[in-house]
């Protein structure tokens, strides 16, 4: 049976830093958002955008972006709108000093974009309010569909011949 942040363990949290040192802590702060009642959730959130996202991007932000794909993904995370808009913020944000911080945070956002087609058409998304997750998933569909930045390479990657 395999569990919601399960893969966690195979990062290297502690060789990553965020905004105020190591991400070492980022773990649970993740658990946090994906198990914790509705005011711990809201802090650990809170505190991921402050740490990872705003205003710079980290190298730790790469890392969390697929395991914020996941709790946006899990029926029981409280929070699944908030996660969304997270992800969104990330895609925003950038480190002009770390050009390869950004260029992987928001290739990892963009990555999970399968995830937003299905959260944005979801009509029976199980967590309440569904609407809003809704709303947050299609608002980041169409942030990662009009992404640029000096960061990124410009316009959507090839597809394959024949594609």
């Amino acid at each position: 049976m395999g569990t919601v942040l399960g893969a966690m363990r195979n990062v290297r949290w502690h060789e990553l830093q965020h905004a105020y040192g190591s991400a070492s802590q980022v773990p649970g702060v993740l658990s946090r958002i994906a198990w914790g009642d509705a005011p711990s959730s809201d802090e650990a959130l809170n505190d991921l955008e402050r740490w990872i996202g705003t205003p710079p991007v980290f190298d730790s932000t790469a890392a969390t972006v697929p395991f914020l794909w996941e709790l946006a993904a899990t029926d029981t995370v409280r929070d699944r709108a908030g996660v969304l808009d997270l992800l969104s913020t990330i895609l925003a944000a950038g480190n002009p000093e770390h050009p390869a911080w950004t260029r992987a945070a928001h290739e990892a956002v963009a990555e999970g974009r399968g995830t937003a087609v299905r959260l944005a058409a979801d009509d029976t998304a199980a967590a309440p309010p569904p609407r809003t997750v809704r709303a947050a998933a299609t608002r980041l569909l169409a942030a990662i569909d009009g992404h640029t930045c000096p960061a990124c390479p410009a316009g959507p990657a090839p597809s394959p011949a024949g594609a």
